[in-house]
């Protein structure tokens, strides 16, 4: 008998990671923590946060096992291999545990599954389909390729916001910093004149009184308020899922979201169950491969019409959430015998529209930025040079 702890989100989801994992369940309880965290566990988890396992680490460190595998190096001497290739000492030290692990008999999907936040379940359920089917090196292919084209579409979703993000900071920090520093100098200058200003200067230099006098109190309240929306996000459930709901119901890019969220879940379940894994368990790892709680509510509570002998287009189709097209492709799957294909093609069609939605978005969002921050930089120059040039003529 041996002990040991996991990190979930709730008993609940242990207890099912547990029973995938084949293991007899003696008792599952919380873990807490009662000791103050040492000044070497504080060093250590600074240290785990710096080396971090990107997915590109994980991606290349598949698709190199699967060369050396089909090349008919043995598992546990590729494992020692790509353990002494990796940069980041973290993953190398990982990759040496599993290795000893397969080494002293333990099979590879169990030893990968002891480091739940390096491997998912997800990643971890393909390699134990690739065991039990003798396809190993086709799986972690395949593997390789999945989690690329996932990591490519979170990167178009991010990069399509970073560049109105970073034009938009930009423009307040300068604004910031004229309203504390370069308009207090101005209007010492346009005091001594006596000169009536105009509304859009008066409304500029009493912005900057504002922020100089109560600018630091608007600070102390943003800054931990926003630490705590923050932290109940990412920690309560009902916080994560009201989050969720506002972006895939936010104008334009929830419509995006909605088909990025459609595209994993679609692509998921089909690499699952085309892998043999049963169509249960594909659903269960899928609502938490998916990203959303919104989605990940759907697809457990299809799971559970599954499971009582119904089907998923029937719990689909009640939720506008799932767009009418997949609730119709699902139901024709589900008729025909074909899911797994049906959802393969759903996924190629969404990755496309995906594609040009982004191209499109960051097409739109330029023009729109530059016409915004145009007429805010006019009104900006107009409101300090308007008075200058009153005050010159008026010598």
């Amino acid at each position: 008998m041996e002990s040991d702890f996991i990190e979930t989100s709730s008993i609940e989801a242990a207890i099912s990671f547990l029973q995938n994992q084949r293991l007899i369940i003696i008792e599952v309880k919380p873990f807490e923590e009662v000791e103050a965290i040492t000044l070497n566990e504080f060093l250590s988890q600074i240290l785990a946060f710096l080396n971090k396992i990107k997915n590109q680490e994980i991606v290349l460190f598949t698709k190199q096992l699967a060369v050396l595998i089909q090349a008919k190096v043995p598992l546990v001497q590729s494992l020692r291999v790509m353990a002494r290739q990796v940069g980041n000492p973290r993953f190398a030290g990982i990759i040496n545990s599993v290795a000893s692990d397969v080494d002293a008999g333990m099979i590879l999907s169990r030893a990968l599954s002891k480091y739940p936040k390096v491997f998912s379940n997800f990643y971890v359920q393909m390699i134990r389909s690739g065991e039990i089917s003798g396809r190993l090196e086709e799986t972690l292919t395949y593997l390789s390729d999945y989690i690329s084209r996932q990591f490519l579409l979170n990167s178009k979703a991010r990069g399509a916001m970073i560049y109105p993000a970073f034009i938009v900071a930009a423009f307040f920090a300068v604004g910031i910093v004229m309203l504390i520093w370069v308009i207090p100098n101005l209007t010492a200058i346009l005091a001594e004149s006596g000169q009536k200003l105009p509304f859009t200067t008066r409304l500029l230099i009493g912005s900057s009184s504002f922020v100089r006098k109560w600018g630091w109190l608007i600070a102390a309240i943003l800054i931990p308020l926003g630490y705590f929306i923050w932290h109940s996000i990412k920690k309560s459930v009902e916080w994560r899922y009201a989050f969720d709901e506002f972006k895939i119901r936010f104008p334009i890019f929830g419509e995006l979201l909605k088909k990025i969220y459609l595209t994993r879940f679609s692509e998921t379940l089909s690499t699952l169950t085309s892998s043999g894994i049963a169509i249960s368990q594909s659903l269960e790892i899928t609502a938490d491969v998916v990203g959303n709680a919104v989605y990940k509510r759907i697809i457990l509570e299809a799971n559970e019409s599954v499971r009582r002998g119904g089907n998923i287009s029937s719990v689909f189709g009640k939720y506008p959430e799932v767009l009418p097209m997949v609730t119709q492709m699902i139901s024709i799957g589900e008729q025909t015998g074909k899911l797994d294909s049906i959802l393969k093609q759903v996924s190629v069609f969404f990755t496309e529209e995906v594609n040009r939605a982004f191209d499109n978005l960051v097409n739109l969002i330029e023009p729109i930025l530059i016409v915004v921050l145009g007429i805010g930089v006019g009104i900006l120059v107009a409101a300090i040079l308007l008075p200058i040039y009153n005050l010159v003529n008026a010598f």
